[in-house]
């Protein structure tokens, strides 16, 4: 089964395209989702986590995200050692995961795909790209948080223009969701062609 990694930086919108695949029968993996629950559920990325950030990273046993937030968002190499501990427990849960599904290809969506290498283990990538602008605006609608706290986020990711050099697929949403459908569907007919 062919993996396509979906990736786009914050508020570019790969979640509606990830959607959009959804509905077309495509068996998606939201990576950051699935970060959270093992982050909050396995027990020894847990401690390791606490280890690196202190106590304050659990509160009540629960997974205090505005607290790392504040700890890594402005500190790459502090960033760098907690992605260390999550993205192998990630690409685990993943392969199991894909075991379980049917179809010709899954979508893996990952924020940060190029910047960890994680693209190498992908048969083909959709980069989802979408004005800075645009971005910020739509982060600040979905989420309670400050254009300053957006942009924090937006220097741990790598620029649309670096992306795009390496991506094999691009789609660019800044346009109305109705062409965005027809070329998610084009590629989606595409992929089944290439990998059947």
């Amino acid at each position: 089964m062919k993996v396509i990694c979906l990736t786009g930086g914050i508020g570019s919108g790969k979640s509606t395209i990830a959607e959009m695949f959804k509905e077309l029968g495509v068996s998606i993996y939201i990576a950051d989702e699935e970060a959270k629950k093992l982050m909050q559920q396995n027990a020894s990325l847990k401690q390791k986590i606490q280890q690196l950030l202190g106590e304050e990273a659990y509160k009540n046993g629960i997974l205090n995200k505005k607290f790392i937030a504040s700890k890594v968002f402005n500190n790459s190499e502090l960033l760098q050692q907690l992605n260390a501990l999550v993205h192998p427990a990630v690409g685990l849960h993943f392969e199991q995961w894909k075991r379980s599904q049917s179809g010709v290809y899954v979508i893996k969506e990952a924020a940060i795909l190029f910047e960890n290498g994680g693209y190498k283990q992908c048969d083909k990538t959709i980069l989802v790209i979408a004005p800075v602008e645009t971005r910020i605006q739509r982060v600040l609608k979905r989420e309670a948080t400050s254009k300053e706290e957006i942009l924090a986020r937006m220097q741990n990711q790598w620029p649309d223009e670096r992306k795009i050099k390496l991506a094999d697929i691009v789609i660019d949403n800044n346009q109305n969701l109705e062409n965005i459908r027809i070329q998610v569907l084009k590629i989606h007919n595409q992929l089944l062609e290439k990998f059947h």
